[in-house]
């Protein structure tokens, strides 16, 4: 008796995933504004944020490949001006999303304020309050990658 016989075959295939740049850059940014509540976080209860990542690069003594963690390093997405007034910074692709026409920064305050902020983003996120900025600077993001593919070609 054949294998294939015995076993009950369908046509069942799995469901694509969103592949549309739009929705790709508002998880990437999800992801980091929660990373950077959770560096607040640590920040305010005074330890170092250090989230680790897992590479496969040292060899043990037998010479085999081994799986090491790490800890990886997070861009701040906070800073303090002159006036010691704490500002924020949302970034898509490495460069700062602007939210307004020549408006990047978001004014805090103070650095305990930060958190429920960074709540108002999420939230605002996953609204799609932002998917215009966030659409326009994806699309910036594929022209440069487009053009730096054109260069090494």
């Amino acid at each position: 008796m054949s294998v294939l016989k015995t076993l009950k075959l369908s046509t069942a295939a799995p469901a694509a995933s969103a592949n549309d740049p739009l929705s790709r850059a508002r998880e990437k940014l999800l992801g980091q504004l929660a990373e950077q509540k959770d560096m607040v976080s640590a920040t305010l209860e005074g330890r170092l944020y250090e989230p680790p990542k897992t590479v496969g690069m040292r060899k043990d003594t037998s010479g085999q490949r081994v799986r090491v963690e790490v800890n990886r390093r997070v861009r701040k997405g906070w800073f303090q001006d002159e006036a010691g007034t704490v500002h924020f910074i949302m970034r898509v692709g490495g460069k700062p999303l602007e939210l307004q026409p020549g408006k990047a920064a978001i004014s805090i305050g103070s650095l305990d304020k930060l958190p429920a902020t960074l709540d108002a983003l999420i939230t605002a996120v996953r609204a799609g309050e932002l998917d215009p900025q966030i659409k326009e600077a994806a699309a910036a993001r594929g022209l440069m990658m487009s053009e730096r593919r054109k260069k090494a070609a």
